[in-house]
């Protein structure tokens, strides 16, 4: 904002600048950051699976037994696909890394297009310039 001053006259000029469809890209933006924040939660979640299995972890412990339970909505269609190979309490779930590979494909697959359909190329900026004259009166006694 420029205040200008002239005889009894005042000028008085504001300038704003707009970004078209800024908040489809900040809507865009916040969505592929959501898709890739559950994927890296999923991940974590099968990757502790994975180790709790290859340590041999107690499955009556009440935190594994909810880990192995979240897990498994997400393991069970890739179960027998690949055999775990065991030594005694020890087993290295393979199907869970396959899993892993797979998860991490559709995130990217849903998040790409998230991208196609929602994002808007940065346009031009929008500059809108306002300016106001107005007279000062002075009164003399």
């Amino acid at each position: 904002m420029v205040k200008m001053s002239t005889d009894n006259r005042m000028t008085q000029v504001t300038s704003s600048q707009q970004e078209p469809e800024r908040e489809q890209r900040i809507f865009t933006f916040k969505a592929t950051q959501l898709i890739w924040l559950l994927l890296g939660i999923l991940e974590a979640l099968i990757a502790l699976r994975i180790g709790l299995k290859l340590i041999g972890a107690n499955p009556e412990s009440l935190i594994v037994s909810m880990i192995y339970g979240f897990t498994y909505i997400f393991l069970f269609p890739f179960e027998g696909l690949i055999n775990s190979p065991s030594s005694g309490n020890f087993v290295l779930e393979l199907s869970s890394m396959f899993a892993m590979v797979i998860y991490a494909l559709i995130a990217w697959a849903v998040e790409r297009i998230v991208w196609l359909v929602f994002y808007r190329p940065r346009g031009p900026v929008v500059g809108t310039t306002q300016t106001t004259t107005s007279e000062q009166r002075n009164i003399l006694p």
